[in-house]
C-alpha cells in the first residue's frame, strides 16, 4: 500500500517517553475545531445504517469490542502487555504544562478503551511498546473535534511527559492522503513521528502515533521503539493494526445490502 504524507507541523524539541497516553486512551479535553487539522481523503467510508450506529454507552461498549485490536491484528510476534486493559472509567489529559495525567473522559464521549501489547525483545532488540485504541463518540462532529485537537495539543507541546519516566518530542504531524489503505477506509486521518525516551529503554528511539476518524468513532494506535528498531519496523506495526480496526469498523456499521 502507498502512503503518501502531507507535513501539517513541523515542531523541533527533544525527547522522549514509555507508553504514550496519546497512544493509550489518547483522548483529550478542550474545544477546537475541525479545520485545525484534520484533513479529508480520497474515497472515505462506505456509508453506515443509522441503527447500526451506537447511541448508549453499552451499544459504544459492544462496537469497541467488535473493533479493538488483538495481538494478531499488528502480525506475528506481538503478545499482550500487564495490564493488557486501561481503567474506562479515565482517559489521558495533556495539562497546561505538558504532562499527561489521568481524568475523566470528555463529556462527548460515550466509551473509550485502550489495549496495550509488546514485541518482546530478541538478540540485540529491545521491546516495541504498543498501544490500540477506540473511542465513541455521541456524535461525528465530537470525533471530529477530536481529531483537530490532536494537531493542536502538537503546536503547544511538541514534546510531552507521558509518566514520570517516559518522554516525547521532536514531534511532527502530518495528514495521511491518497493511496494509504487507512485514508480508505475512514474520513479523516493523521500521523505523527517523533523521539520516544525512557529511563528503561533510554533513547532517542523511533515514535509512531496513527489516528483516524470514521463517523462518530476516532481509532488511534501508538508504536514505541528500543534498540535496534526502525522507524519502518514502527511505522509497519502500527500501520498494520490501524487497517484492520478500520476494516473493523466499517464492517461494523455499514448498511446491509
Amino acid at each position: 500500500m502507498g502512503l503518501v504524507i502531507v507535513p501539517v507541523l513541523l515542531a523541533g524539541c527533544s525527547g522522549g517517553g514509555a507508553d504514550s497516553p496519546r497512544t493509550e486512551d489518547r483522548e483529550a479535553t478542550g474545544r477546537a475545531g475541525p479545520s485545525a487539522g484534520a484533513t479529508a481523503g480520497s474515497g472515505g467510508p462506505a456509508e453506515p445504517d443509522p441503527a447500526r450506529l451506537p447511541r448508549t454507552r453499552a451499544a459504544a461498549l459492544d462496537l469497541i469490542g467488535q473493533v479493538i485490536a488483538g495481538p494478531d491484528s499488528f502480525g506475528p510476534g506481538v503478545v499482550k502487555r500487564s495490564p493488557y486493559e486501561s481503567d474506562p472509567a479515565t482517559w489521558p489529559v495533556l495539562g497546561a504544562d505538558c504532562v499527561w495525567r489521568r481524568g475523566r473522559p470528555a463529556g462527548t464521549v460515550l466509551a473509550t478503551r485502550t489495549r496495550y501489547f509488546e514485541v518482546p525483545a530478541a538478540a540485540g532488540k529491545g521491546p516495541v511498546r504498543l498501544a490500540a485504541v477506540v473511542t465513541v463518540h455521541r456524535s461525528r462532529e465530537d470525533a471530529e473535534w477530536e481529531m483537530a485537537e490532536s494537531i493542536e495539543e502538537t503546536m503547544r507541546c511538541p514534546t510531552q511527559q507521558l509518566t514520570a519516566d517516559e518522554q516525547v518530542g521532536s514531534m511532527v504531524a502530518a495528514a495521511l492522503l491518497g493511496e494509504e489503505e487507512v485514508q480508505r477506509n475512514s474520513d479523516d486521518a493523521l500521523t505523527e513521528f517523533g523521539e520516544y525516551r525512557s529511563t528503561e529503554l533510554g533513547g532517542p528511539h523511533p515514535y509512531t502515533w496513527q489516528q483516524a476518524q470514521t463517523h462518530q468513532v476516532t481509532v488511534a494506535v501508538t508504536g514505541k521503539g528500543a534498540k535496534g528498531r526502525t522507524e519502518k519496523e514502527i511505522g509497519a506495526l502500527v500501520t498494520q493494526a490501524q487497517a484492520t480496526m478500520l476494516v473493523r469498523l466499517e464492517s461494523a456499521v455499514e448498511k446491509q445490502s
